[in-house]
């Protein structure tokens, strides 16, 4: 999506380590939080995001991965995206069964296993649990947020990697037109 359509991905934890490794004010904001173990407040992570899309490489858009993930930040995000003159053109929900995620999501760390390669520490039964929970607690009311605004375009991602590719591409496309 990136490549074809000019727009720059940005994953919140990528921005937070990078901003840590700047040295920008949020970003020695978030270590400080980051090394009391604490989890980083929505508003430093927004006020990473605000210095992100202010750089060049965003100005034809962007696609917000993992983000928002509760409605405390997409309101908070609307409020950053007003503030810019922006807006959201589409919010692409991928639509996969908890089971057969966590099948994919299990069998992905066993191939790495098996293949020698290191395997997500994060990717367990257990850690997957906790982490649908707490999907279906904070983020999936965000569907009747976004529902409601007009802009959610829901994707199936049950079928084949190149045709959940080919729907995002098309969400992508007609959002932009």
């Amino acid at each position: 999506l990136e490549a074809r359509f000019g727009l720059k991905q940005l994953s919140t934890g990528d921005l937070l380590r990078a901003a840590v490794a700047k040295g920008t004010d949020a970003g020695k904001e978030a270590k400080a939080v980051m090394e009391r173990g604490d989890l980083v407040s929505d508003e430093i992570v927004i006020n990473i995001l605000s210095d992100r899309l202010a750089e060049p490489d965003c100005a034809e858009g962007v696609i917000f991965d993992g983000f928002p993930r509760t409605q405390a930040q997409a309101e908070a995000l609307d409020v950053l995206l007003a503030d810019m003159g922006q807006s959201l053109n589409a919010v692409l929900e991928l639509q996969v069964d908890d089971a057969i995620l966590v099948d994919r999501i299990l069998g992905r760390a066993e191939e790495a296993r098996a293949a020698g390669k290191p395997v997500r520490a994060d990717d367990t039964a257990e850690t997957l649990a906790q982490r649908l929970s707490a999907y279906h607690a904070d983020t999936a009311p965000l569907i009747s947020f976004y529902e409601h605004k007009d802009v959610l375009q829901g994707v199936d991602a049950m079928q084949p990697i190149d045709q959940v590719q080919a729907n995002l591409a098309a969400s992508v496309e007609h959002a932009l037109a």
